[in-house]
């Protein structure tokens, strides 16, 4: 079976400059560019997805005014945001670009134009707290979609599966006390920004919402391919999401020179296809990924394709279900006792 796979890829996106030697520069969109240009790309069922910039009202369902205000005075100009955040002239309609594309893309998946979408934008968001920028981000592109998925569409439940190298700190800052915003993350550890303890958990209403798996370096196929093929789908059966998002970090990539993962073409395909198995269980297929770190043109063109082949079912894979003990889930099986106590698993 094949899905309708929408893809939103944004050129002015290539407008965000946060400098030479900058690791988040717009060589990582101009990749994927030539990458959806490519004759593997062009042979999936893709279906091209109209966008427009984030309005504020948008941005302002996740952020503060504040943050807002302080990128607007970036207009015309170059801002170091933080020590490796910076806004270039450009910045901040290619944030609101990014931003508007993940709407659009939720727009799309709900009105049933497209089962899936890919959106390939930048700069990336998952760092972006409420009333910060940080680590490369803006604005915080998946919350957004997030928010406007249950403001709009009217979804009760909305889960955030974020696979980065990094902990997407923003992300869960923003949702750690909502009870119907399920926001998983593995990551590895330690690493930038320092958080995303597997005991951090949520907060008040929220408790049990957060999911945090942290792992040492040199995880690979097999242990990405346990996680989410068991673990995490299991986690998803049970808070059945209206809506899956996926912050899709290729910075776990075997060729990744920020991170010191290990993970294949075959990995993350695996990744992709165990989601998109989920959402075709749980939510009549609705799942949108969004793209967030990724610094090696082999790691992000192998990876995107790996996903796009995923979401638009020319790869399959099989449901791994079985003794949750028994797979390989490396670091992560020293904390399912802190798991089990919200999910039975």
């Amino acid at each position: 079976m094949t899905f309708r796979t929408g893809l939103l890829l944004d050129p002015e996106c290539l407008l965000h400059d946060p400098g030479p030697q900058h690791p988040e520069s717009p060589a990582r969109l101009s990749v994927l560019i030539e990458l959806v240009q490519s004759k593997a790309v062009r042979a999936l069922p893709l279906l091209r997805v109209d966008h427009r910039n984030a309005s504020e009202a948008e941005v302002l369902r996740v952020h503060t005014p504040a943050l807002l205000e302080r990128l607007k005075t970036s207009v015309g100009h170059t801002i170091q945001l933080d020590q490796d955040t910076i806004a270039s002239p450009r910045s901040f309609d290619c944030a609101m670009r990014a931003a508007g594309a993940a709407v659009a893309a939720v727009d799309a998946v709900m009105a049933g134009t497209v089962d899936n979408a890919m959106v390939l934008v930048r700069p990336p968001g998952h760092h972006a707290e409420a009333d910060r920028p940080m680590g490369f981000c803006l604005l915080n592109n998946v919350a957004i979609a997030a928010q406007h998925a249950r403001v709009v569409h009217g979804l009760a439940r909305v889960a955030i599966v974020d696979f980065d190298v990094h902990h997407g700190n923003g992300t869960q800052a923003i949702f750690e006390r909502d009870p119907n915003v399920l926001y998983i993350s593995t990551h590895q550890w330690p690493l930038f920004p320092g958080t995303g303890a597997a005991d951090s958990l949520g907060s008040g209403p929220g408790l049990g919402r957060t999911i945090n798996i942290p792992l040492g370096p040199e995880h690979g196929d097999a242990e990405y391919d346990a996680i989410y093929g068991g673990l995490i789908a299991r986690i998803l059966d049970q808070f059945r999401p209206d809506l899956i998002l996926l912050s899709a970090g290729y910075d776990i990539s075997e060729h990744d020179p920020l991170g010191g993962m290990s993970v294949t073409y075959a990995g993350f395909a695996r990744i992709a296809g165990h989601m998109v198995n989920a959402a075709e269980l749980l939510c009549k297929k609705r799942l949108v990924a969004v793209l967030e770190g990724g610094y090696s043109a082999v790691g992000l063109t192998t990876g995107v394709q790996a996903t796009l082949e995923a979401l638009t079912g020319t790869v399959r894979v099989d449901d791994p279900r079985g003794p949750l003990v028994r797979l390989p889930l490396g670091d992560a099986a020293r904390h399912l006792h802190l798991y089990r106590e919200y999910f039975a698993i």
